[in-house]
């Protein structure tokens, strides 16, 4: 590897005690993750033992170079690879795609020995992670994500998951990756709709637990939009060590800390099951405009004043993410929130801004308050 990459490298550890592992980011060296893949996997007993995989991408990944080098960099280690191509998008994240998986492992004959790798975005990412944690009651899992959205978010913390028809990530488990393997090159190759996407739970983090880092986004908006490579390591090596951290505190979502993370995902899950897994709106681009409604219903709270709100919207328009939605009803919205999981006694829960970089999870915000928010967002 180049001296100029090492210089580049950032490690994240995410210190979990048994299941602790690393996070690496770096920047053009595809061939590293076979060595990463085989140190993270010799340090677990299942892993030792490895000698094949079962590598899950989609086709949009699989038209590029990144499926070629990844079974590549697996054989040098020792590690044969057997690639699943499935289609792109949410869609995909169903039972119908576990169930294929499930088939392929059975046909490779894999055993607990049996690593999975997901090779893709957040979708590919939730998918694997969900079979990856059931079949044979647990498999090792390594996450080598291609998506600013999955690099920076669900590649860390072990939270995996299908959608169902009306709710989103209501079947999933909680199963850590030996280790997340990220290559910032391959955001160069990301739609530029894709790239907003993951804008939008980059910037969640300064809201949530960094407002330093929130002015920094604020200042180098342009440099991350433009894809330069020292910008795009720092933000995703940011993120990640912000989650890690979270995570590290609260692994299972049992002290309710962890729950900080679901800022905006409130409204912005109600958004994706109302409008449909087809497209309309993607997964980022409804967190962007559920993080504005959950601070427009801080405001109405007294939580914030409308200056915190300003700034959010002004820097997710800079982004080029979207701040209200059309086409929807707010009836439907609160409907499809009644069925969030975060909710207890039958009480839709909300993490809600108290200031830039602090939130806190909250039943307190009234139906009439919610429904005046959302019909605000929805006009």
């Amino acid at each position: 590897m180049p001296d100029a990459y090492l210089s580049q490298e950032i490690r994240v550890p995410v210190p979990l005690g048994p299941r602790a592992y690393e996070v690496r980011v770096t920047s053009g060296d595809p061939g590293g993750s076979g060595p990463f893949a085989r140190s993270a996997l010799d340090a677990t007993w299942a892993g030792k033992a490895c000698r094949a995989a079962l590598i899950v991408t989609d086709r949009n990944v699989a038209g590029l170079d990144y499926l070629p080098a990844c079974r590549a960099a697996l054989d040098r280690v020792g590690i044969e690879g057997r690639p699943v191509v499935l289609p792109a998008g949410e869609p995909t994240k169903c039972l119908e795609s576990v169930v294929k998986l499930y088939d392929e492992l059975t046909a490779m004959r894999a055993d607990r020995h049996t690593v999975v790798v997901a090779l893709g975005g957040g979708v590919i990412g939730d998918l694997t992670g969900f079979v990856a944690a059931t079949y044979a009651r647990g498999l090792p899992l390594l996450m080598l994500p291609t998506s600013l959205l999955a690099q920076v978010d669900s590649s860390v913390g072990g939270k995996v998951g299908i959608n169902l028809p009306r709710a989103k990530n209501l079947i999933g488990a909680f199963h850590q990756p030996v280790g997340v393997w990220i290559d910032t090159e391959t955001l160069n190759s990301l739609p530029a709709r894709e790239l907003r996407c993951g804008l939008a739970e980059v910037v969640k983090y300064g809201v949530i637990l960094d407002a330093a880092f929130f002015g920094e986004l604020e200042t180098r908006a342009q440099s991350i939009l433009d894809r330069r490579g020292e910008a795009l390591r720092s933000i995703v090596g940011r993120c990640c060590r912000l989650k890690a951290d979270v995570v590290a505190k609260d692994e299972r979502d049992e002290t309710g800390l962890r729950a900080v993370l679901n800022f905006g995902h409130t409204v912005g899950h109600a958004i994706e099951a109302v409008a449909g897994y087809d497209g309309a709106y993607q997964h980022g681009e409804a967190v962007a405009a559920g993080m504005v409604a959950e601070c427009h219903l801080a405001e109405r709270l007294g939580w914030i004043g409308p200056e915190v709100t300003l700034r959010l919207s002004r820097l997710l328009e800079r982004f080029g993410l979207p701040v209200a939605i059309s086409g929807l009803d707010p009836n439907r919205l609160t409907d499809a929130m009644g069925r969030d999981k975060k909710n207890q006694r039958g009480k839709v829960r909300f993490v809600l801004p108290r200031a830039l970089g602090h939130v806190e999870l909250t039943d307190a915000a009234s139906p009439d308050d919610v429904h005046a928010v959302l019909t605000a967002l929805c006009k």
